[in-house]
């Protein structure tokens, strides 16, 4: 996460949830656990929108397989 994004580069997880069909709780369980980066301003989290829409294209991409556990061990295999 870079400190050279404006204002407007970041969004709240209610506004990532609309982008992405996503729940606004599960934006910020991905922030929680790591998987994306977010800032806590008062109550609110906010995200990057890119980096929102990253995270939706990768997901996207994997189709079900997002949802094998084992999906990097067999491709390390």
């Amino acid at each position: 996460m870079t400190e050279n994004n404006t204002l407007s580069d970041w969004i709240t997880t209610t506004e990532a949830a609309e982008l992405t069909g996503y729940a606004s709780a599960y934006m910020r369980q991905l922030i929680l656990r790591g998987r994306l980066p977010g800032k806590k301003i008062g109550r609110d989290w906010l995200l990057l929108r890119k980096d929102v829409l990253t995270h939706k294209q990768k997901m996207d991409k994997l189709g079900k397989d997002k949802f094998n556990p084992n999906r990097e061990k067999e491709k390390g295999a």
